[in-house]
């Protein structure tokens, strides 16, 4: 079978997001690319509905008469998020001539089904409302039937709420990434956060375990969040990654009291630049990093007393000087180095809430920002679609023999039930909040 031009965008998305590239400068490409799909699905559903059948299906003798015939050379539209190109269908055999309801002939500004996607998404995604801007635009009899946008616009939405409500119970993590991106989501008003959560279950396989809309990222929001994973059937995973925020890590030692916290070194490599002057700050960061380096330490205690060793050497360098700066590392010690109880080859993956890949060192503040989806039910479809196809092209963590082993015992010790009385704790302690 000839792959279609939707699927080739969808391919061109995966393989976007399975890039090393960061997040952030792809935000651009993927709103152009989702437009892109959305005007090229419409014309597909068009074709569909000409026909009676889809594509490769049998046509029946109730049928219109015809057949598809590839497709004509790329035609270029101007949108407002730039020239996107787009294939109208080559049909033979027809008693009459398709003719698109979206692309005249000669069509290439498309204000049409400009309106048609970005008021599906501004205005929530409702039919109605979709097929009332397109009156507006071109006239009552330019406007789409409901199943194409039904078909079209339903599709995104109900996948996503179907998705947020999902069983959790067949899901079983060993490291739960939790993050927080701030998107305009209703006009004239600030940035608000989208909460994320993702993960790595016992097999090495990335999971995108859950989206939610938040007024801030305080306690009761991540409570709210976290509260609802568990609902759905969430269990604790053995180490939970993120940011040193007060709310988000009271909520989730509240949620999952038997795991480990993991605070992210890049946040924590922040805060303490933040407290050294401009001179000193190469020479500051790149001691930072040295304490975490711990070469060939077993993972575990061994490891864990090389970067304590290292953060008292830090200390002393650096303490007269910068003692705010030195606070920050030693004050949060146990949080900051969690994962080198963890397996070696994970590491540096698990050591900051960073889970889409991207250059380390100099990376952008959590919060990102988009400036161009109002409306709430519309931006979190949207970055649920984005996010959900870019999960697919995460790459997995490797999971060796040794590495199974360790992980296996510390689920023995985190999450088995609790001993009897005459057995002894073998847990590793919980970190302060």
């Amino acid at each position: 079978k000839r792959v279609s031009p939707t699927d080739r965008l969808r391919a061109d998305i995966d393989e976007l997001f399975g890039s090393d590239r960061e997040l952030s400068s792809t935000l651009e490409e993927v709103a152009r690319l989702s437009v892109r799909l959305m005007m090229q699905a419409a014309v597909e559903v068009e074709v569909d509905e000409f026909f009676g059948r889809v594509r490769y299906q049998r046509r029946d003798d109730d049928h219109p008469a015809g057949w598809r015939n590839g497709w004509q050379p790329p035609a270029t539209v101007k949108t407002t998020m730039g020239a996107v190109e787009l294939q109208r269908p080559k049909l033979r055999g027809t008693d009459e001539a398709f003719c698109s309801r979206l692309f005249g002939a000669g069509v290439t500004r498309t204000n049409a089904l400009e309106s048609l996607v970005i008021s599906g998404w501004v205005r929530g995604l409702s039919d109605r409302d979709i097929e009332a801007a397109l009156s507006e635009v071109l006239g009552p009899e330019a406007a789409l039937g409901k199943s194409t946008v039904s078909r079209i616009c339903l599709r995104i939405r109900d996948e996503f709420d179907a998705w947020r409500t999902r069983d959790l119970s067949g899901v079983c993590l060993d490291y739960l990434f939790l993050d927080g991106s701030h998107f305009k989501m209703h006009p004239g008003a600030p940035a608000e956060p989208v909460l994320a959560a993702w993960g790595i279950d016992t097999d090495g396989r990335p999971v995108f375990v859950g989206l939610a809309p938040a007024v801030s990222e305080s306690t009761d929001a991540w409570d709210d969040f976290l509260a609802d994973l568990k609902d759905r059937g969430l269990g604790p995973p053995l180490l939970g990654i993120s940011d040193g925020a007060p709310g988000l890590t009271g909520a989730f030692d509240r949620a999952f009291p038997t795991s480990l916290r993991q605070r992210c070194l890049v946040h924590r490599c922040r805060n303490v630049m933040a407290k050294v002057s401009a001179h000193d700050q190469a020479e500051v960061k790149a001691d930072f990093w040295k304490v975490f380096d711990v070469g060939d330490a077993e993972p575990g205690d061994d490891a864990v007393g090389v970067a304590q060793r290292q953060a008292g050497e830090f200390a002393a360098r650096w303490k007269a000087r910068y003692p705010s700066a030195v606070a920050c590392v030693s004050d949060d010690l146990a949080s900051l180095t969690m994962h080198l109880r963890f397996p070696t080859e994970h590491w540096r993956r698990i050591r900051h809430s960073n889970f889409i890949e991207r250059t380390f060192g100099e990376t952008r503040r959590r919060v990102k920002v988009i400036g161009r989806l109002p409306g709430e039910s519309s931006c979190l479809s949207l970055v649920w679609a984005v996010l959900d196809r870019a999960s697919r092209g995460w790459r997995g963590f490797t999971m060796t023999p040794r590495a199974l082993r360790l992980l296996q015992d510390l689920r023995r010790q985190l999450l088995a039930p609790a001993p009897s009385p005459d057995e002894a704790p073998t847990a590793p302690a919980k970190v302060a909040a």
